[in-house]
């Protein structure tokens, strides 16, 4: 098991993504379309990267599964499996706004060994081995040490389904915002558990998540300190399919928020 080579291969993925999504982002004829619904976007700029990518793992690694966002799974079940979200943020990308990142990670019969993240606007890469530690661009990060909900700043989100289903995180957003300093809607769910690790935010919780939009961020918070607790079962055995719900938090604050979002 060389984690190494795989994470350099995993930097190099995403980089290249990123140049994909800059050559896209803000441009006067950016291709765009709905998915299930008209809150879930995608551009040119997520299936060219996701090809590209894909691409990349076939040639360097043909033994090994792939789950992707907009279509790309193949040999899911393989012991090895590349997990990719090639642009979380479409939403923020699609409105011009530079909140946006390329997530891959890496899981060995289903456990992630390694994950990178990286936000080419501002240039931020995030990486964590399994047992080694994460990192911003290179330097050792932590999560946050606050103790009080009073002086927290958190992140969270809605899911697409929102008009449909009333397990849509409102009820949590406004039971939790009495106690805190402020909640964050950044549109990325990768950034957001990337932001918890570093200490940008103090917490973060979302409903109704993908694979492609966690593996690597919930390693790289754990990596940081943060503890990582399921809100909702898991609703299918299908990796490619099922949902995940979570809260990521250092240990200090995470069985005060679990109190506030396991009553609603």
């Amino acid at each position: 098991m060389d984690l190494q080579l795989y994470l350099d291969a995993a930097i190099s993925m995403a980089r290249a993504a990123g140049q994909v999504h800059l050559r896209h982002f803000r441009s006067a004829n950016l291709s765009m379309a709905t998915k299930h619904c008209n809150t879930d976007v995608v551009t040119v700029a997520d299936r060219e990267s996701e090809a590209l990518i894909t691409s990349m793992i076939h040639s360097q690694f043909p033994d090994h599964g792939i789950i992707a966002e907009e279509g790309g799974t193949d040999h899911a079940d393989a012991e090895w499996r590349w997990v990719v979200d090639p642009l979380d943020g479409t939403t923020n990308f699609s409105q011009g706004l530079p909140v946006f990142c390329c997530s891959i990670a890496l899981e060995h019969r289903g456990e992630p060994e390694m994950g990178v993240v990286y936000a080419p606007r501002p240039g931020e890469l995030f990486h964590a081995v399994r047992g080694g530690g994460a990192f911003l661009n290179g330097q050792r990060i932590r999560c946050s040490g606050k103790t009080a909900l009073a002086d927290a700043v958190l992140a969270t989100g809605v899911p697409y389904d929102r008009n449909t289903d009333s397990d849509n995180n409102l009820a949590e957003i406004m039971a939790v915002l009495p106690h805190v300093r402020a909640i964050r809607r950044m549109g990325s769910a990768a950034i957001d558990l990337c932001y918890t690790a570093a200490g940008f935010f103090d917490a973060y919780w979302e409903l109704k998540l993908h694979r492609w939009d966690i593996a690597a961020g919930a390693l790289i918070a754990r990596e940081a300190g943060a503890q990582i607790l399921p809100l909702r079962p898991t609703d299918s055995p299908n990796p490619a399919t099922a949902t995940h719900s979570l809260l990521a938090a250092p240990p200090q604050l995470l069985p005060l928020l679990a109190q506030i979002l396991y009553r609603q």
